[in-house]
């Protein structure tokens, strides 16, 4: 089980963050989110703010590239093991961040990867 923090995520269910958050939670891992607006998803909370959750193995993201700057220290600051950068999400200034920081980069789609179990 990786608890995955999904970045970006919305209560619309035609969002990929709000399949992902669906097909993670069948595949058993724990999630936590964090989007613009307050919500639930499958019984998980969307947070508004960036909350210092503990033990995060992953975070994917569904923010673009500008909107992913006021979340560089925060992602780094959680030390996740990985982040997934999901299509439309590609950032080559945050990858070189997140290598520095021993930080494993992954572009790729978050329920591709579920699905073929790569996760």
């Amino acid at each position: 089980m990786k608890k995955t923090l999904v970045i970006g995520a919305s209560t619309n269910p035609e969002r990929y963050s709000f399949m992902a958050i669906n097909s993670l939670l069948k595949k058993e891992h724990a999630v936590v989110a964090i989007g613009q607006k307050l919500g639930e998803v499958a019984g998980v909370k969307i947070q508004t703010k960036q909350i210092p959750f503990k033990n995060i193995h992953t975070v994917t993201l569904y923010l673009n590239q500008k909107g992913q700057r006021d979340y560089y220290n925060y992602i780094v600051g959680l030390q996740p093991k990985r982040v997934i950068f999901n299509p439309g999400t590609e950032n080559p200034e945050f990858y070189a961040l997140l290598g520095i920081n021993n930080i494993k980069v992954e572009v790729a789609c978050t329920l591709v990867l579920l699905s073929t179990n790569q996760y």
